[in-house]
């Protein structure tokens, strides 16, 4: 059955499945206003998800027909994936920060084969190995099936109150787990009266007990060096300075005491960088750092996307040190190798 919660004071959230995916599901908020209910994300486009939302806004006596706007915390599909559909049904508004805007609409322009290309170039550039690498080499849309997300119509302005009849809801840029990602600050009391400012809707920002992904979101035009996990690291000491009274994430479950939560994270990713120099005493590839670290599970069984995604994430933190002057690039090294300062 369709799980819905009333988190009180007009909000309210389902449980919209991910296919084959140990998250198991997104938290779709409902938020009441005075024209109608507004969708914070949407989650992952696949029927049944599309039939899991539409029951549960029945449940919370509306429907999909009737949904005013959707506003998105970031890009990634478990949360983006249906916003299209809910438009096309009710011709609601879509909102998303003009960074992750940007990404969606280099996804849509670029052929996969570009992209296909891009990532063999990255992962060779990070000492990937050649049967890692060979699946992506020539690889058409067929065999690694893409998607069309849908553009947003509205910019989501840090700082800024957004457009919601009737309802405080503000927009906190927190980029890290990606380039625009947003909390929102829903500043008003809470309706249990809980001690704090307001609740914050935190996306995959700020979760229970799940520490969120840091990758690279890069154009491939701009060779730009950023820092995600610096900004990351940035954008939860700002949210653990606006203490909101309780947190309603995308994922997992509502929690107070965001405070001790990015107390948490802050101190994770500081062991993960001292644990990463020690690592570094030898030059080693982004990939050789990505085989070394401590995962949820041994790299041999890490599979082919995920550890994409752990070299990403690998590289992320090299870069963090790479800014603080405790590591630096080896001279002359092809694949580039990092040793600690």
């Amino acid at each position: 059955m369709t799980k819905v919660t009333d988190h009180g004071g007009g909000v309210r959230s389902i449980e919209v499945p991910i296919p084959d995916n140990p998250l198991g599901h997104t938290l779709v908020y409902v938020v009441d206003t005075d024209r109608g209910a507004v969708l914070i994300d949407t989650g992952w486009d696949d029927p049944t998800s599309w039939d899991t939302l539409a029951e549960g806004l029945t449940a919370c006596g509306t429907s999909v027909a009737e949904v005013h706007g959707v506003v998105i915390t970031h890009h990634h599909p478990d949360h983006h994936g249906l916003s299209g559909k809910v438009r096309e049904a009710s011709g609601a508004w879509l909102a998303m920060h003009a960074a992750d805007a940007s990404i969606v609409r280099r996804t849509r322009e670029n052929r996969p084969e570009r992209w296909f290309a891009y990532m063999t170039a990255k992962l060779t550039a990070a000492g990937a190995p050649e049967e890692h690498v060979a699946p992506l080499r020539g690889a058409r849309s067929s065999t690694f099936p893409g998607f069309s997300p849908a553009l947003p119509d509205r910019e989501i302005v840090p700082g800024e109150l957004l457009e919601l009849p009737g309802r405080r809801l503000r927009a906190i840029w927190t980029p890290g787990h990606t380039p625009g990602h947003v909390c929102l600050h829903l500043e008003e009391a809470h309706p249990a009266q809980l001690p704090g400012n307001g609740r914050l809707f935190s996306g995959d920002h700020l979760l229970p007990e799940i520490t969120p992904h840091i990758g690279l979101y890069e154009d491939p035009d701009d060779a730009t060096v950023t820092d995600p996990l610096g900004d990351y690291l940035d954008s939860l000491e700002r949210v653990g300075r606006l203490a909101p009274a309780e947190v309603l994430p995308a994922h997992q479950y509502a929690f107070a005491d965001a405070p001790s939560r990015v107390g948490e994270l802050l101190t994770h990713h500081e062991d993960r960088l001292t644990g990463l120099l020690t690592l570094l005493s030898a030059p080693l590839t982004p990939w050789q750092l990505a085989e070394r670290m401590e995962w949820n599970r041994p790299w041999e069984q890490i599979p082919y996307g995920s550890r994409n995604i752990a070299v990403s994430e690998a590289e992320a933190h090299v870069r963090r040190l790479v800014k603080l002057g405790r590591a630096e690039a080896v001279t002359g090294s092809d694949p580039v190798t990092y040793v600690a300062v």
